[in-house]
């Protein structure tokens, strides 16, 4: 089989794989444990312009006239917050067993993340609307700015977390990574229109943007599994129950949009998720083994995405 043609057809399972055996290689070779440091602190400074580029060249390509509330960003947000009411009434329930509590914390971030800012990119791949998805994407992220900060001190409440200040840092956070290349790409489309018709002309340009973004996560997510101080049962739990976790959301979200519309949508709306954010706040609010949960939930919902996208350049269609 063509090398290239093998990589283009599995772009995020071969993005995981990169990103996880470059990791390792690293941490089990001592001889470039200086490499290593510097490479990390060159990931940390990058990361976050690796995301900006990618929802930049993604608003490039919207029609903002089109990113309009529909019945379906309603439903997922309600659903959403019903399950996050059930996730707490657990963790409030199993308190005093930190075994059980960490693992239902680990749930809780991946359900309580906004949408993944990539989202739009693999629903315009599988024949979904962008404009509308991209909506989502805005509405959820300010959800979530709201129920984090209100949930989490809660749960820990030796955090020292107040609602304004936790508010306000997850808002900037959101706000550097979403609003700011939303309005240079609506500036873009109105004021440099020759520049945005060149970046809009780069076949998949998005796409694979968002694959060496994903490729850098997986390395993130090794790294905080491989340093996890949880034992070996937890991780299994958490693994597998975010697993679970990860197909009950996409069914609900197909579920939602087979009856409010947009079921392509609905469905990459309610289980893609912003795991880098869950992460960081998980790791800085939480227990910081339950950031394992977003950890392992972004290699499951890339691999859902894979066979998408699979289906789809076999079939026309996403099912």
């Amino acid at each position: 089989m063509n090398i290239i043609k093998f990589i283009k057809d599995w772009t995020l399972p071969v993005a995981i794989a990169v990103g996880a055996v470059v990791y390792l290689v690293f941490y089990w070779v001592p001889q470039l444990d200086a490499a290593g440091d510097t490479l990390g602190e060159v990931v940390d400074t990058i990361f976050p312009m690796m995301v900006f580029s990618t929802l930049f060249s993604t608003f490039c390509r919207i029609d903002f006239h089109q990113m309009r509330p529909h019945r379906w960003h309603v439903g997922i947000i309600v659903t959403q917050l019903l399950l996050i009411a059930l996730n707490v009434w657990v963790i409030f329930c199993v308190e005093g067993d930190l075994w059980q509590k960490i693992l239902w914390e680990s749930l809780l971030t991946c359900i309580i993340g906004p949408a993944a800012t990539a989202a739009p990119v693999v629903t315009a791949k599988i024949g979904g609307n962008i404009n509308t998805m991209t909506a989502f994407v805005v509405l959820s992220s300010f959800v979530s700015s709201l129920t984090i900060p209100a949930v989490f001190p809660l749960l820990e409440r030796g955090a020292g977390l107040d609602f304004w200040s936790a508010f306000l840092i997850i808002l900037q956070k959101l706000a550097i990574v979403l609003i700011l290349p939303l309005a240079l790409g609506w500036y873009m489309q109105h004021f440099a229109k020759k520049i945005c018709a060149w970046i809009v002309s780069i076949p998949d340009l998005s796409f694979y943007l968002w694959a060496a973004q994903l490729s850098v996560t997986s390395g993130v997510t090794v790294r905080n599994i491989v340093h996890s101080e949880a034992g070996l049962s937890l991780l299994v739990s958490i693994a597998v129950l975010s697993l679970m976790l990860c197909f009950v959301l996409f069914l609900i979200g197909r579920f939602v949009g087979n009856h409010l519309g947009e079921e392509i949508c609905s469905g990459q709306a309610s289980f893609q998720k912003n795991t880098a954010l869950s992460i960081w706040v998980a790791y800085t609010y939480l227990n910081p083994m339950a950031s394992v949960g977003a950890g392992c939930y972004v290699l499951w919902q890339n691999i859902i995405n894979s066979l998408e996208l699979w289906q789809y350049r076999k079939n026309g269609t996403a099912h």
